[in-house]
């Protein structure tokens, strides 16, 4: 952290005057904010920010200091970190190290004194911004699009294990797409043992781990980048009890037909009210995602929609009506965020069939 000054460039032609909260890391991204109170250290180290230069809204952030037990993943992969005011005295029982700390450590570029409403409205009247984090108030970004090629960064190269927390009582194997480790601690919490295996597996290898149930899990970029491996999708879900979450309930809908597109400028925070159709509940749910499942493409005659957006009434869940595959673009781990919706684990697990039953079978 110096006074050394630091500049947002954006693509829109504005010029956001900052200091440098990091070492003077230049780097591209795409722009997205994030409106939650709580949890930067589990922003920071989520798989899903990939490419992107993340603004916290909320104006004071490292108050309550960071740790290693609630990172989301050993590496970070956002672009950039941008906030208004940092805490450097963090008060918590938990607190090992400050926010400064976390950024120098994980090599972070990462401005403050930015006013991050204003780069908010910014956002929300263009919807799609790039930006470079620069010592030079005239370097212009060059980055256009998405990265296609984004999950790339963020798979595990090779399967991963983990044991269930207790009684095992099922075997989940999930598809990493940029998996947050929460969602693998909310499976062991309810008695699963986990297989985490690479966003291109194949079908035969699927068969080969014979799994009690599969997670099509979140991850960062544009769905549409992943047709090639739709196929997979498909064949998987069809054969085995399947969640989606966030990324994978996008890609489980466009493996059945659907169409995604762009949100104007995302959902990202944990109070995003989500009513759940089933019960005529509304839940508080967490959220990070730039991508909607279209809901005019569903087929009706296979598909209802379980969730929807209390705000923009978009698709937040999928249920299919023959077998047990079901969709949600919230995050039930809600790390970080209310624990309103982390029913859909016990409930996709309470649903499965007796171990080794199969839904072909």
């Amino acid at each position: 952290m110096n006074d050394q000054n630091a500049y947002l460039v954006l693509n829109t032609g504005d010029v956001l005057k900052g200091k440098w909260l990091s070492k003077p890391i230049e780097q591209e991204g795409e722009l997205v904010f994030n409106t939650a109170m709580t949890g930067y250290q589990e922003v920071m180290t989520d798989p899903s920010y990939a490419g992107q230069i993340v603004a916290l809204t909320y104006p004071l952030i490292g108050n309550y200091g960071c740790n290693d037990l609630v990172k989301e993943s050993i590496y970070t992969a956002l672009a950039g970190l941008v906030i208004s005011t940092p805490c450097n005295d963090p008060e918590h029982y938990h607190s090992d190290y400050s926010l400064v700390d976390f950024v120098d450590r994980a090599n972070i570029p990462a401005l403050y004194d930015i006013d991050t409403r204003a780069l908010t409205k910014i956002i929300r009247t263009y919807g799609e911004v790039y930006g470079k984090i620069s010592t030079k108030p005239d370097d212009y970004p060059k980055q256009e699009r998405v990265n296609p090629l984004v999950v790339e960064t963020v798979s595990v190269n090779k399967m991963e294990y983990y044991q269930a927390n207790g009684t095992v009582n099922h075997h989940v194997v999930v598809f990493d797409y940029g998996h947050k480790q929460s969602i693998v601690d909310a499976l062991r919490s309810v008695g699963c043992d986990v297989t985490i295996v690479p966003f291109h597996t194949t079908l035969d290898t699927i068969l080969e781990l014979d799994p009690d149930a599969v997670v099509f899990s979140n991850g960062p970029g544009d769905p549409a980048s992943l047709s090639d491996y739709l196929p997979t999708v498909k064949a998987v879900a069809e054969m085995y009890p399947s969640l989606g979450i966030c990324l994978g309930h996008q890609l489980i809908a466009l493996a059945f037909g659907a169409e995604t597109t762009r949100l104007p400028y995302g959902h990202r925070g944990s109070n995003h009210p989500v009513k759940d159709l089933t019960t005529g509940k509304v839940m508080i749910t967490s959220q990070n995602h730039g991508y909607v499942v279209k809901d005019s493409t569903i087929n009706q005659n296979d598909w209802e929609i379980s969730h929807l957006n209390v705000n923009d009434q978009s698709v937040e869940g999928l249920k299919h009506k023959f077998m047990p595959i079901q969709t949600i673009q919230f995050h039930p781990e809600a790390h970080p965020g209310p624990v309103d919706t982390h029913y859909i684990f016990e409930d996709f697990i309470q649903s499965l069939s007796i171990k080794g039953e199969k839904q072909h079978a």
